[in-house]
């Protein structure tokens, strides 16, 4: 608990709703409201027989992410992707990536749509406020790759009436603006051109996504943005030494910018990619295309690799380690979470969105207060989006 002397803060800062010690930290987790900043589920939007609206599990479905279980997990809302893979950076190239992607978009669009008395679009921070305080969830919109604008930086503008309010540069190769923290260098950070995305991602009021940015450009979109930039779903390097996470000084530098890392349950260890999982993965990313009985095949399969052999060697105590970690480094203010879910995410008990409570259980142990849990699960990141100026 919080000392005597800065209670009432707290109180403020939590909602003003009061509290006990006694609490039940389910309790307390179901009353925060909570936010994950990179839900890969659109992937899962489109598959013939699933519906969102449903309760799944793990033992008979893929995905990780559903209403029925983010009322259970007391998720109130979050991140949805448009995620498109690498092309060639080719006139063709983008056209296809810009088509898939406005699909993605209208397909988000859609799904949320289709469900209004649980679910409805949030724009802006108040909006996630005003939906949770009416018993709803909310879905925000990102953009993970901006390979689909091709050169044509006009096109953020289409994204961010279409809803989107936060964008990553690249994913896990170059592309036309950056250096990707998995490739080799070929711009050293940002090119030209991702100079001016960052310019236009703050003149639109988009918060800038730093996750899989190579730590050049890391360091550039940190130093030309004016406003604070997230990291929606990253770990730290200190808990494994992997190009794709963030390292303690850059986080630290991240803070005194104002922004924010959103801790992740990936590479907490090297990815096990063997052949079949590769080629699992190949399946998996195409879901949408399969007939319902391919997809429980590829349940089936899933599930029967994961336990002869896991895909990470973590779980739920490393990736504490690691949020308790980046708290200490950064501050209560620079901490938020973005777990990866349907996109790689998750780890021995913390497998679904179910187990979120248990996060807040444990910080609630390690003698954060109600207020300041409530930072790290959605405070943080919507004082960031607050602060963006269009």
């Amino acid at each position: 608990m919080k000392p005597l002397a800065i209670a009432l803060a707290a109180l403020t800062l939590s909602g003003g709703v009061t509290t006990g010690a006694a609490e039940d930290p389910a309790a307390l987790h179901k009353r925060l409201l909570t936010l994950d900043t990179h839900l890969d589920t659109p992937l899962h939007f489109g598959r013939e027989g699933w519906r969102f609206d449903a309760r799944h599990s793990p033992a008979d479905d893929i995905s990780q992410v559903d209403l029925g279980r983010m009322r259970e997990g007391a998720l109130d809302g979050g991140f949805f992707v448009i995620y498109t893979d690498q092309g060639p950076l080719s006139a063709q190239g983008y056209a296809d990536a810009l088509a898939f992607a406005r699909t993605r978009s209208d397909l988000i669009d859609r799904t949320i749509a289709a469900y209004p008395k649980q679910i409805a679009p949030a724009l802006t921070a108040a909006d996630a406020r005003r939906l949770d305080g009416e018993g709803k969830l909310f879905a925000f919109k990102s953009i993970e790759n901006s390979y689909p604008l091709g050169e044509d930086l006009s096109l953020l503008a289409e994204f961010y009436a279409k809803g989107v309010r936060l964008a990553g540069p690249v994913h896990g190769k170059n592309n036309q603006f950056a250096d990707s923290a998995t490739d080799a260098p070929r711009w050293n950070g940002l090119s030209p051109l991702g100079r001016l995305w960052v310019a236009e991602m703050n003149r639109l009021g988009m918060v800038i996504d730093a996750s899989h940015a190579s730590d050049a450009a890391f360091d550039q979109m940190l130093e030309l943005s004016k406003y604070p930039i997230l990291l929606s779903h990253s770990s730290l390097r200190s808990a494994y030494d992997h190009p794709r996470n963030l390292d303690e000084d850059r986080l630290r530098k991240l803070a005194v910018k104002g922004g924010a890392m959103c801790i992740s349950t990936i590479y907490l260890s090297e990815m096990n990619l063997t052949a079949e999982r590769a080629e699992l993965f190949g399946r998996y990313e195409q879901i949408g295309t399969l007939s319902p009985a391919d997809q429980a095949d590829l349940t089936r399969r899933w599930n029967a690799l994961n336990t002869r052999e896991k895909m990470w060697n973590a779980d739920f105590e490393k990736v504490m380690a690691m949020l308790l970690r980046a708290i200490e480094v950064a501050g209560i203010d620079h901490v938020c979470v973005g777990a990866d879910w349907d996109g790689g995410g998750g780890v021995d008990g913390i497998e679904d969105i179910t187990a979120l409570p248990k996060i807040t259980a444990r910080l609630k142990a390690a003698g954060y207060g109600d207020a300041e849990i409530e930072k790290i699960w959605s405070g943080n990141v919507l004082r960031i989006l607050g602060r963006q100026k269009g």
